[in-house]
């Protein structure tokens, strides 16, 4: 029968081991991709889009009040 102690220390191990193997298989998965991995962190550059050139609207809520 084991303790405590022993118990987390064998957890804590198989833990480890198991972590080493994911990332032994990652290094080796992305050595086997030809193309570069894309991260999902970079910025790119999103160009404005072409509106067509119209008058200035006006703003949302306001209505033209006629002249008396």
């Amino acid at each position: 029968m084991t303790n405590r102690y022993e118990r987390l220390r064998m957890h804590r191990r198989m833990q480890r081991r198991i972590q080493l193997v994911v990332e032994e298989r990652r290094v080796a998965f992305a050595a086997r991709e030809s193309e570069p991995g894309v991260d999902p962190e970079a910025t790119m550059e999103i160009p404005p889009p072409e509106l067509p050139v119209v008058v200035p609207q006006r703003a949302i809520g306001r209505v033209a009040v006629p002249q008396a």
